[in-house]
């Protein structure tokens, strides 16, 4: 905390006449993130017709995110550090960036959410693990040098998550 209020140009106390407490001050960073990820995973139309590229470009978009941000990714599901079910603002968020997932798999069409949840904690669950390796560098010696390679890979991995999961 004092390493973020030095950088904001204020004294390491600053930050708790905002807030209550530290968490709530994480809280608001984790909040930031989650609406982040919500604009990654926008930029890919949920009602594109193609299902594959849809699926392919939201789960690159989540890598692309995870790597944009690593810190602030790790922070967004540590549940021990931010219970965002203490922060409604936060937990607004998280389920506004799910949101988004869920129109992708779904096609638009809310109604199948209850049908579809396998498909959608499946290329949730997917992407994640991806990004959380990448970030861990534990597939760096496989994967080659550079964000671009790491993308490539991503968008690749889900491809063939979609291509199999739509037959």
């Amino acid at each position: 905390m004092r390493e973020v209020a030095r950088r904001a140009g204020l004294s390491h106390q600053a930050p708790y006449h905002y807030f209550g407490d530290r968490e709530s001050i994480l809280a608001e960073l984790v909040r930031d993130g989650f609406e982040k990820l919500r604009d990654y995973l926008s930029r890919s139309p949920p009602r594109q017709p193609d299902y594959e590229r849809r699926i392919e470009r939201m789960g690159g978009s989540y890598v692309e995110f995870a790597l944009d941000h690593p810190e602030q990714f790790r922070l967004m599901f540590r549940s021990h550090v931010v219970d965002l079910e203490n922060h409604v603002p936060a937990r607004g968020a998280a389920d506004s960036a799910f949101g988004v997932l869920v129109a992708a798999v779904t096609a638009g069409h809310p109604e199948r959410q209850e049908h579809e949840l396998d498909a959608i904690i499946a290329c949730w669950s997917l992407a994640h693990g991806l990004a959380t390796l990448l970030l861990d560098g534990k597939i760096d010696h496989l994967v080659g040098p550079g964000p671009s390679a790491r993308n490539k890979l991503a968008e690749s991995v889900m491809a063939r998550f979609a291509a199999r999961f739509a037959k």
